[in-house]
């Protein structure tokens, strides 16, 4: 009977600095990208450790400083915006030494606690929290064991770094835009929240407020029309059923995300009904499905790509100095007008 195969022993450093011809602090040198290092002596450790297939054991890096790698927590990663940070963030990265695991925090408190700690505990360098649901007191503290920038969430911190769009503004784009094709009944789907950190911070939120504010501006008060479900595509569907069994039906919809515009789609064509001929759709994101030309969803652009190259810039940022002054950014929105607004039906 064959004897199995012994595991393959691990290339050390000091295999490297044999291969190399150099001292294993040369090599450490190079490893920690440290001052003094010639390019001759870069070149020669770099090309040994790529001929030995040489990994930096992760957790001994972590023992003497830093493992160079980011938490992600995203919380939901059907939603396809998320992703698109996340593609912002790893484009910011190229290049470092950094890299980024991904956890998800499934909206849900306990949830995003396990995966924080998780990251925490495995001696993450930093994390990027994107629309964490979290108490602040939470996020503070957590803040305060490792460099954090949490994506999303409004409102200020000295303990984090914030990066946000301006959710008011974006809100108003989509009113203003329908009330101009002449929409009065101009309805919104809006994620459900309670908890008062939320509703004074989170983007849903502050959307849902922007819409109401906008619909004043605009003289349509006494028709503000909200469905409150969640951001998620069973959201955007049961929240157009409930606005279409209205006794009067709104002759557009503003859906706080595009995924939430995809379910309020389907439930417009289940009730035999046409977009934009019978009813308007309107969602947030500015998705890839949005640009889609069977869809084309008239949506809030808010540059998830630069949202998430934001969040990783101030994370390396925040590593290298943790006692620098928070930094706030908020993003401009701009609005996609596409085949789903039009005119309300005469």
């Amino acid at each position: 009977m064959d004897r199995p195969h012994a595991p393959a022993r691990r290339v050390t450093i000091i295999d490297v600095a044999r291969h190399a011809q150099v001292s294993t602090t040369a090599v450490s040198k190079v490893l920690r990208n440290a001052y003094g290092v010639s390019p001759t002596m870069q070149a020669k450790v770099r090309q040994a450790i790529s001929e030995l297939g040489y990994r930096p054991n992760a957790s001994a890096r972590g023992m003497r400083g830093r493992t160079y790698t980011i938490g992600v927590m995203l919380p939901d990663i059907r939603n396809p915006f998320f992703a698109e940070i996340l593609d912002g963030l790893t484009d910011r990265i190229t290049g470092t030494d950094y890299q980024a695991l991904l956890g998800p925090g499934c909206n849900g408190e306990d949830a995003e606690a396990r995966v924080i700690h998780a990251m925490i505990d495995r001696g993450m360098d930093g994390m990027v929290l994107v629309a964490p649901i979290s108490a602040r007191a939470h996020l503070e503290q957590v803040a305060t064991l490792v460099p954090t920038v949490v994506v999303g969430r409004h409102g200020h911190s000295h303990a984090y770094d914030t990066v946000a769009d301006d959710d008011l503004t974006g809100a108003a784009l989509i009113v203003d835009h329908l009330a101009g094709l002449g929409h009065r009944r101009i309805a919104h789907i809006e994620h459900r929240e309670t908890s008062p950190d939320c509703l004074a911070e989170m983007p849903n939120a502050i959307r849902a407020e922007g819409y109401r504010q906008a619909m004043r501006a605009q003289g349509l008060g006494d028709v503000i029309d909200i469905a409150s479900t969640s951001y998620t595509q069973e959201g955007g569907y049961l929240g157009a059923r409930q606005l279409l069994a209205r006794p009067v039906r709104p002759t557009a919809i503003f859906a706080g995300a595009d995924i939430v515009a995809m379910g309020a789609l389907d439930a417009i064509a289940e009730a035999g009904l046409t977009v934009p001929t019978d009813i308007s759709v309107a969602g947030y994101d500015n998705t890839s499905f949005a640009a889609f030309r069977p869809i084309s969803l008239t949506s809030v652009d808010q540059a998830g790509h630069e949202i998430g190259t934001n969040a990783a810039r101030l994370l390396l940022d925040r590593i290298a100095d943790r006692s620098r002054p928070t930094a706030q950014i908020k993003l401009s929105p701009t609005l996609v007008v596409r085949r789903t607004t039009a005119p309300p039906p005469g």
